[in-house]
């Protein structure tokens, strides 16, 4: 029995050490303070032997292209404070209209900034990652953003080749607004706004709930869907060198891949 006063003195012992939970990789996500999906849907698609690590910026709750520009300015810290130990594989940026308004190119070189020996990623761009790799060029797009967001994404993805037969947002102003909106909703959604001619349907943000009802609307609509997160961690598995075919998260990650292998 311990005392106060006496000194604990532990017997030497070698623990079993193992590899870890992440022992086949390590993927770090910049998620948004007032994203209420994105956290869940990672760690349910996470496969066994890879890590999740996540922080969050500080962002707005009324969202609009100027509060969503300001994402930027921290994004060289988030990156910076992802498991530095770890060193993630990937780090992506997990805001699909703030990937739009930001760019990319920016978007990676912050991160890079932080955490130079990571793949830089962001949402959107795991987004075109799927959208070709199932074969989509026309498509149509629901959003629960204002319309002056929903322009900017449709210029964006008209420019990187896609055919945008529409694209319809539920002009909602917050993050908590996206996140309070019932999948049954968007699934709902998703069948008003396909078109017989659409080769997939986007269904765009991260802080939605869409990802509990893609395989419903697949089935209905005989056809691709793709959600922001599901891309997202689609892409970043495979740029991880993480081939595995999940069931439940819509046909996507039956495909390889084979385009996205490891470049760092």
């Amino acid at each position: 029995m311990f005392r106060s006063g006496q000194t604990v003195q532990s017997r030497p012992r070698t623990p079993l050490m193992g590899k870890g939970t992440a022992h086949r990789a390590s993927l770090g996500f910049i998620l948004m303070s007032t994203d209420l999906a994105c956290e869940a849907d990672l760690f349910a698609m996470a496969p066994d032997g890879v890590g999740v690590h996540i922080t969050r910026l500080k962002t707005d709750d009324y969202t609009t292209n100027e509060t969503l520009a300001r994402h930027i300015d921290h994004m060289a810290d988030a990156a910076g404070r992802l498991q530095p130990d770890m060193k993630p594989a990937v780090i992506a940026y997990c805001c699909t209209s703030g990937s739009i308004v930001c760019r990319e190119e920016n978007v990676f070189r912050e991160i890079h900034k932080g955490a130079p020996y990571t793949q830089p990623m962001s949402i959107v761009t795991g987004v075109m990652d799927a959208l070709r790799e199932v074969g989509a060029k026309q498509i149509v797009v629901g959003t629960p953003y204002l319309d002056d967001i929903n322009t900017a994404e449709a210029e964006y993805l008209v420019a990187a080749g896609f055919d945008i037969l529409d694209i319809q947002g539920l002009r909602l102003e917050t993050g908590m607004e996206f996140g309070q909106v019932e999948p049954a909703y968007w699934k709902e959604f998703a069948l008003e706004i396909d078109q017989p001619d659409a080769d997939a349907i986007f269904l765009s943000c991260s802080g939605t709930r869409t990802l509990e009802v893609v395989e419903e609307i697949e089935q209905a609509a005989g056809k691709p869907v793709i959600t922001s997160n599901q891309a997202l961690m689609w892409s970043c598995l495979r740029r991880a060198g993480i081939a595995d075919h999940l069931d439940g998260f819509g046909q996507l990650f039956k495909h390889p891949g084979r385009a996205l292998t490891p470049t760092l």
